[in-house]
């Protein structure tokens, strides 16, 4: 088998010759053999050497500075890395497009006092724009796509801006190849010798993506946290003629074109093999379902992000463009959206169906409920974990409240903080009443933040917290059934909400059936609800609905 590290220098060189260098400066050591020796045999790179680090640097920094493109500088791990730093300040000053590569040793030798050691993370400070640290290279599918879509944002990230770093180790051996194994997928990147992620100027939308302005039918668009303009997404959506997977953050779950059901729906294998999209086009950061980012391989991806620091998690990205173009025409109904229509009014209906006969407030009725009763003026702040993929399920399409949640980094941390100060910065702005939806642990280990002082403002917010005495999203995982669960996982905590809202000064209130929830949701101030729920019969629940879903979706399909 090809040595791991030859594997990933070799994907590495290519994916910069593909995006645009034609000249790298290497200093010699043995750690960045394998990058060396690939630059060395790449004919599209012209190689310089220099036995200096630093004077390596600044050659490279002239190089870049008088051509006007990205140049790569390499160097072996240890003080070499750190002799690259004079030049790496010069090029964040000058906005040089620097690309330092610095070899390193395994993360295992860290701290050990192994020969040429050193802590090279963020080594340069805030003279980098952009730094990663790639993983040691393994022989698994997927590596091939991480490694170059990282070059592609290196390269984004540097042209014109500045330096940016990529730290990468080796294990040894360094260059000896393995065992007669095949490599488990293949290293070459796009056809025709294209970048694995192409990023568009604001200008080139209109003129180079085609696929943009004159859609396939069978796209679909998907809308996620954090996406600027909703309502350009929907046009586009209507005048495309495609489904939109719409999160609740985004707001743009809204026209015809919505299809709410649809984290299951991708998850249903005949739907998948009969409607698989030509083009999927996304918009802000999507990861509330994770079936939907399986489909992603498998399809042409473009992203759309303003800012060129697109997320992609499944490194699946083909191009970035910074806005959706306004389509002139509008395309006629076709079968193909009429076809997610009708799985999403089936599935609709059955699961609001089966929603309507339980009497107890389950997390899904909580969830559709409040989204509901708040109203569209209203601010809706939704825990990370549980609480916002049960909204994401059950949400309707159409004018609803302004939906937020921590997805940055998808924390349970800080909720019960960042939903005070949504609902405070919602009311200065005139904005009608606040709600918050939070996990039983998300709300205890926030617990400070409901602690008010005198004087200082206090929101009008209703926080409804679901008590399932521990981690509710863990039993919808591989290692519910294990040994140890509860006690590793599902961590109950036998916590007295009443007591809790009762120290911090919070009206408090046990809502038991969905009836009560309207009036309970009523009135001012700052109030703790709490929901009690089973944790193992709220997930046999979601999980017979969901499969009722596809049942209902399928049967619309086969009618």
């Amino acid at each position: 088998m090809l040595n791991p590290g030859t594997a990933l220098a070799r994907v590495l060189v290519d994916e910069l010759a593909r995006g645009g260098v034609t000249d790298a400066v290497i200093a010699p050591g043995s750690r960045s053999a394998p990058l060396a020796i690939s630059f060395a045999n790449h004919p599209g790179i012209r190689l310089h050497v220099r036995i200096d680090e630093r004077s390596a640097a600044f050659l490279a920094l002239g190089l870049a500075k008088a051509s006007g493109t990205p140049v790569p500088v390499v160097c072996t791990s240890g003080t070499a890395a750190a002799n690259f730093h004079p030049a790496v300040l010069e090029a964040a000053h000058s906005k040089v497009s620097l690309i330092v590569l610095t070899a390193d040793r395994p993360p295992e030798l860290r701290g050990t006092g192994a020969n040429q050691t050193i802590d090279q993370i963020k080594l340069y400070g805030d003279a980098i724009g952009f730094f990663t640290e790639l993983g040691v290279a393994e022989a698994r599918p997927g590596s091939v796509a991480y490694w170059r879509s990282v070059i592609c944002r290196a390269l984004a990230a540097a042209t014109g801006n500045g330096p940016v770093h990529l730290n990468v180790p080796f294990r040894e051996p360094l260059v000896h190849d393995l065992a007669d194994e095949e490599w488990p997928e293949p290293l070459e990147g796009r056809p025709d010798g294209q970048p694995w992620t192409v990023l568009h100027p604001v200008s080139a939308v209109a003129e180079t993506v085609d696929e943009l302005v004159n859609p396939p039918q069978r796209g679909i668009l998907v809308v996620g946290d954090g996406a600027g303009q909703p309502d350009r997404a929907v046009a586009f959506a209507q005048a495309a003629g495609w489904p939109l997977f719409a999160e609740p953050m985004s707001g743009a779950r809204l026209g015809p074109n919505a299809v709410t059901t649809y984290s299951q729906l991708v998850a249903t294998p005949e739907i998948v093999d009969r409607y698989r999209p030509e083009l999927v086009v996304t918009v802000g950061k999507p990861g509330l379902a994770k079936f939907l980012l399986n489909l992603y391989p498998r399809i042409r991806h473009i992203v759309v992000d303003p800012n060129g620091q697109w997320a992609d998690p499944t490194r699946t990205a083909r191009e970035v463009v910074p806005t959706l173009p306004a389509l002139k025409s509008v395309r006629e109904s076709s079968e193909w959206l009429g076809a997610w229509q009708r799985m999403e009014a089936a599935g609709r209906a059955e699961l609001e169906r089966i929603l309507g006969q339980e009497a107890e407030l389950t997390e899904l009725r909580l969830a559709q409920d409040m989204a509901e009763l708040a109203g569209p003026n209203a601010m809706f702040f939704v825990g990370s974990s549980m609480p916002i993929r049960c909204l994401d399920l059950i949400m309707r399409a159409g004018p609803g409240p302004w939906v937020l949640a921590n997805r940055g980094v998808s924390g349970i941390d800080g909720c019960v903080s960042t939903a005070i100060g949504a609902a405070l910065a919602h009311q200065t702005a005139g904005g009608g009443p606040s709600f918050a939806m939070l996990g039983d642990l998300a709300a205890i280990h926030d617990q400070n933040g409901l602690i008010i002082g005198p004087g200082e403002p206090r929101p009008d917010l209703t926080i409804a917290i679901v008590n399932n005495d521990g981690g509710g999203i863990f039993s919808f995982l591989p290692y519910a059934g294990m040994d140890q669960f509860e006690k590793l996982f599902g961590t109950p905590h036998g916590v007295d909400f009443a007591h809790m809202a009762a120290a911090a000064g919070w009206d408090y209130q046990r809502v038991a059936s969905a009836d009560e929830l309207p009036g309970a949701l009523k009135g001012g101030g700052t109030r703790l609800l709490e929901v009690r729920t089973d944790r193992a019969a709220s997930a046999a629940f979601q999980q017979q609905l969901r499969r009722e879903i596809s049942k209902a979706a399928l049967a619309a399909l086969n009618a």
